[in-house]
């Protein structure tokens, strides 16, 4: 089968901007695909918009770390921070609480029920999971999580290791490139839990951009629609957006770079054979 691609772009429902540059990629085909937050303050915005547009796939961007989440917090303890009210603020307090076994599967999969729940209230048909900070990297979050989709009828989710064709390409910081080939020695631990549900769920054979986030540019995303091999279906991962002031009223490290990426998408992505771009909901075996 030749080579399909699927462009995706996280943090749908972050801003209104977001959500704006999400839908005019997609109606210039240049987005498959988009992940919606559940907790996300444009939430209602970004749902019309998927019904509008029903050729989007769009998927649920499970958010454990760096928000609020969508139950109470007093019924999912282990995954709330100092203030008591809002996820843990950063990423490595994330982990830290992880490698220190202090956050529960249990709460992972009430947390990630409600927010997946909250998207399907809404009529929205879930294409696929992934995750904010890529935290299903990590065996104790992707089991749970595989588990929830399973019990969902969700049939897919992100591969979130970037494979080494994409790697060699230089794409990011040496530090951030160490980090994710480091972070790849996880992959067989991800393959395994996957395994457990007997063909279920599907997966690509890797998400290419992991390590370019924040340095999307044209030149960097012609790299890699240049080096796309030949077979296997791929994600590349994204972060579109205006950077308005509505951008400036949340928390992200991706500011005037997601004007670049949105430029860059329209400039790249059209110059790709159709047929091979597709969403979530074309890789999903039937339900």
């Amino acid at each position: 089968m030749p080579a399909r691609l699927i462009l995706n772009a996280d943090d749908f429902g972050l801003t209104p901007g977001i959500n704006r540059a999400i839908a005019e990629l997609h109606s210039a085909g240049a987005l498959t695909s988009a992940t919606l937050m559940a907790n996300s303050l444009a939430f209602d915005d970004a749902a019309a918009i998927a019904r509008a547009h029903p050729t989007l796939g769009i998927g649920c961007h499970i958010v454990l770390t760096d928000g609020v989440p969508v139950l109470p917090p007093n019924t999912i303890p282990s995954l709330i921070g100092p203030d008591g009210k809002s996820f843990r603020p950063s990423l490595t307090a994330f982990l830290r609480a992880l490698f220190l076994g202090r956050i529960r599967e249990q709460d992972v999969i009430r947390e990630a029920s409600a927010q997946i729940q909250k998207l399907q209230r809404a009529g929205i048909a879930i294409t696929h999971l992934d995750t904010h900070k890529h935290t299903h990297l990590f065996p104790s979050i992707a089991r749970p999580l595989l588990a929830v989709a399973d019990h969902a009828n969700i049939r897919a989710i992100r591969n979130p290791f970037e494979p080494h064709w994409s790697l060699a390409l230089h794409q990011g910081s040496p530090s951030r490139r160490l980090a994710i080939k480091w972070i790849n020695r996880l992959r067989p631990k991800f393959e395994a839990a996957l395994r457990t549900h007997a063909g279920r769920i599907q997966t690509t054979e890797g998400t290419v951009a992991i390590a370019a986030t924040g340095q999307l540019d044209a030149n960097t995303l012609a790299r890699i629609l240049d080096a796309l091999p030949t077979t296997g279906t791929y994600e590349l991962c994204c972060h579109p957006g205006y950077n308005d002031r509505d951008l400036d009223a949340v928390t992200t490290r991706l500011r005037a770079h997601r004007d670049i990426e949105r430029e860059a998408l329209l400039r790249e992505a059209p110059r790709l054979n159709p047929t091979q771009l597709i969403s979530y909901a074309s890789l999903a075996p039937p339900a």
